[in-house]
Parts: structure tokens; C-alpha cells; sequence
């Protein structure tokens, strides 16, 4: 489902500003844009995110607006590894200019802020926990419409279910004649026997009671998984699919145009769940 929550906070950096946007995805698939002073608190991010985002695909962002607290140190470690790298990068390139110190800083990580880092990575969890309820909210919201129309379309199927199954005993009776008034043209008679025989047969093939009871009881159980709530999505793909199947069966069991005009509306509004189901968790 897609959604969209921002929030800010102070932390003993600066502000910390948060945003949480998603869309639509068949998995939980989450992406950082976050700097690269900042990376370290990806990991409790996308941990806290992933419990609470089962579906969806979930952009984050985070920034930092530093304060007027204490100005920046050098970073000694990674002042050493920066002057390993450019003395192998000398020898391998003895022509080149050296950096420049204003490069040397823009280096990521020479500079380091002063401030306790389990401080701040308590500050961006309380934060992130703070904006992932306002994406579920906003989430829930709109999934809430969703299982709406679902359950719209749930009552339009069963309708059409409850007008083919009298449609099946009509289509016999319409082949026994047909079949009767072909035999007398062939043969100047109604053999009794015959007709059974073929009828019989024809019952045997266009028999759908099996297909309806069994889009009634998936249909029944759209219904049951949408009233318990929760994480529905991957459920009701599965019951689409099974949905789809039987439709399709009923299709090929077609035994009158009335019947194949019913199958063909089903599986119009079952495409029309498909399309929905994508976007539920």
C-alpha cells in the first residue's frame, strides 16, 4: 500500500529529520538515502521498519541539521587510512597534484561531530518508531478502502454464482430436446433410449456443481480473512488464484451462452481483486 509519514526530532547532533514514503510491491523491499556520517543507523532503521512493513517497497530518508554544539574533531583513524591510500596513490601516480586541504576534509569521515553515537542512534530509533505509526496509519487507512471494494465485488460473484446454477438444469433440459428433434429428423423417431444415453453424457460434461460450491466456500473465505484483519495481502493472492481457477473451469463447462457470460463477468471481477489484492499487506 502507499503511504507517506514525515517527522523531526532533536538529538545530541542537531535535528534529525525522517521520511518514510511507499508504494506498491509484492515483498517488503526497503531503501536508504541517508549520509554517509549517518550510515551506522541504518541497520536499527531498517530493523524496526521491516517489523512493522510486511508488504511494500519503503524509501527512507534521513538527515541531520547540525546544531551549535560543539564544532567538529578530526577524525585520527581515518586520517590514517586516508594518508595510506594517498601515498599508494602517489606511487602509482608520481605526477599528481597533492589534495588540497579543503578536499582532504570533504573527505567522508575526517571530520567526525562531537556527541555520544548511542545517543543519536536512540534518538533516530525513537524518531523512526514515531514516523512508521503514521505510515501505518496512513497505510491502514487506504487499505481499509481497498478491502471495501473487495468486499463489493465478493457480493457482485456471489450474485452471479447464485444465477448459474439454475442455469445448468435448463441448458439439459433445452439439449434433450434439441437432441430428441435431431433423432426424429435422422431417424423418423425419438429413440428413449438414446436420448438417455446422450444426455447422460451431456450432464457429465457441463456438471459445474462442484466449481460453484467451491467459488462459494473461497468467497466465503475472502470474506472471513478480511474481517479478521491483519497482514491479508499474500492470503488473498492465494485466494484469487483459486478463484481464477475454478472461473476458468466453469468457462471451459460452459453449456449455454448465458452460463459462459456469467463465467467471463466472474473472472472480470476476480481480475479486478487481483489488481486490488497487490496493493494490501
Amino acid at each position: 500500500m502507499t503511504g507517506y509519514a514525515q517527522a523531526s526530532a532533536g538529538s545530541p547532533r542537531g535535528t534529525l529529520s525522517l521520511e518514510l514514503r511507499s508504494v506498491n510491491a509484492r515483498f517488503v523491499d526497503v531503501q536508504f538515502r541517508i549520509a554517509d556520517e549517518l550510515r551506522a543507523l541504518e541497520p536499527v532503521l531498517r530493523e524496526l521498519i521491516t517489523a512493522r512493513v510486511a508488504r511494500g517497497k519503503v524509501d527512507c530518508r534521513l538527515s541531520l541539521a547540525e546544531g551549535e554544539g560543539a564544532p567538529p574533531r578530526l577524525n585520527e583513524e581515518a586520517l590514517r587510512r586516508l594518508r595510506a591510500v594517498a601515498e599508494a596513490a602517489r606511487r602509482a601516480f608520481p605526477d599528481a597534484a597533492p589534495p588540497s586541504l579543503s578536499e582532504l576534509l570533504r573527505w567522508p569521515g575526517v571530520l567526525a561531530a562531537e556527541g555520544d553515537v548511542e545517543s543519536l542512534r536512540t534518538a533516530a530509533a525513537a524518531l523512526c518508531r514515531r514516523t512508521i505509526d503514521e505510515l501505518v496509519a496512513a497505510r491502514s487507512r487506504e487499505g481499509a478502502k481497498l478491502a471495501a471494494g473487495i468486499v463489493e465485488r465478493v457480493r457482485s460473484m456471489r450474485e452471479r454464482v447464485e444465477k448459474i446454477g439454475p442455469l445448468v438444469p435448463e441448458a439439459i433440459a433445452a439439449y434433450q430436446a434439441k437432441i430428441g428433434e435431431r433423432l426424429r429428423e435422422a431417424i423418423g423417431s425419438a429413440d428413449d433410449e438414446r436420448i438417455r444415453t446422450e444426455i447422460a453424457l451431456f450432464a457429465t460434461k457441463v456438471d459445474v456443481a462442484e466449481e460453484l460450491d467451491r467459488l462459494g466456500a473461497h468467497l466465503g473465505e475472502v470474506e472471513r480473512v478480511l474481517r479478521a484483519g491483519g497482514a491479508v495481502g499474500k492470503r488473498l493472492d492465494f485466494l484469487a488464484q483459486e478463484l481464477n481457477r475454478e472461473a476458468n473451469t466453469l468457462a471451459s463447462k460452459a453449456s449455454s451462452a448465458a452460463i459462459a457470460d456469467g463465467a467471463l463477468e466472474l473472472k472480470l471481477l476476480i481480475e479486478q481483486v487481483r489488481e486490488q489484492v497487490q496493493n494490501l499487506e
